[in-house]
Parts: C-alpha cells; sequence; structure tokens
C-alpha cells in the first residue's frame, strides 16, 4: 500500500470489482482505451492485474480518495504484456473516473507509483505510452517528469491500421 497526502494505492481485491467494471464501461474512460469494457472484459483485466501483482509484487493499483475510500481510478507500474513487443520493459499507467479528472488525482497517484518503481523496485526505466492525440494524459507524463522518446513511439497493435487511437507516443523516466 501506498499513501499520499489524498490517496491511497492498494492491490485490487475481488471487492472492487464493481467499482473497477464502472469505471471500465464509462465511456469517457473508453473513449482512451479504444473502447469500453463490459463486465466479462472488466472482470478479465482485474484477473489479469491480480495475477501481476500475485507474481511480481507490484501492479496496476486501486486509487482509493482518504476523504471518502472510493475507489476512483487505478494507475501502477507493470510489465508491459508481452503482445506489445516490448519485453524487459515496465510501464506506469493509469485510468480514472471522470468525476475525479481535473483535480491533480491522476499526478498525484502517478508521482506516488513511478517513485515506487524506482525507491522499491529500482527499475532502470520506467515508459509511459499513450495515444498521441490524449494531451491530458501526456499533461500528466510531463507533470511526472517524464521526456518523449519519439524514436520508441509507435502504432498500437491492438488497434486497427484505421483507428485514430492507433499512434501512440513514448515517454521515459530513470532514476
Amino acid at each position: 500500500m501506498i499513501a499520499t497526502d489524498r490517496l491511497v494505492l492498494r492491490p485490487a481485491v475481488d471487492a472492487d470489482r464493481d467499482a473497477i467494471a464502472a469505471l471500465n464501461a464509462h465511456p469517457q474512460v473508453g473513449a482512451w482505451l479504444g473502447g469500453v469494457r463490459d463486465r466479462t472484459e472488466s472482470d478479465a483485466f482485474v484477473d489479469r492485474v491480480q495475477a501481476h501483482e500475485f507474481q511480481h509484487g507490484f501492479g496496476f493499483w486501486a486509487v482509493e480518495r482518504k476523504a471518502d475510500r472510493r475507489l476512483i481510478g487505478m494507475t501502477g507500474v507493470w510489465w508491459v504484456p508481452p503482445e506489445m513487443e516490448m519485453p524487459d520493459t515496465v510501464e506506469i499507467g493509469w485510468r480514472f473516473h471522470p468525476e475525479a479528472w481535473g483535480q491533480g488525482y491522476a499526478t498525484e497517484a502517478a508521482r506516488a507509483a513511478l517513485a515506487y518503481g524506482f525507491e522499491a523496485l529500482k527499475l532502470p526505466e520506467i515508459i509511459a505510452f499513450t495515444a498521441r492525440t490524449n494531451l491530458a494524459s501526456q499533461g500528466v507524463i510531463r507533470r511526472i517528469g517524464m521526456i518523449h522518446d519519439p524514436a520508441r513511439d509507435f502504432d498500437h497493435p491492438g488497434l486497427a491500421e484505421d483507428h485514430p487511437l492507433r499512434a501512440h507516443v513514448v515517454f521515459v523516466a530513470k532514476p
């Protein structure tokens, strides 16, 4: 568990599945993830998150707001999935409920996750990637001190060639 001034980052548990499903099904969230996820897809995502945490001892965590203990999003560091063809690479990522947007929660949580990756895990590098058009996410990436590495930009293999989110930008942080 990681605590910040306003948030708690912790492993996702089965009791979080309803809140995570609502997050993954929200159209504004899905707009940046290549589409919304139905309950079956969301539960499969939680299964992957929990398996990663169990196997590696870190991962993509539930983000709970201290003020009301509500799950408002997810963030963390985890190994890039094999289908992305980025072996031995750890990424930082996040997704937050739109009601939590614009309040600095993503930046606060991501800053804590990045620090954990370098301080506790001793990682030599952490990357972030997002759609070239996702300027809000790129703002968070820049606020936590990551630097754009244009040589590593790519087209997301999970999205169709004509998909508007296919072009991705990559940012890098080192300790």
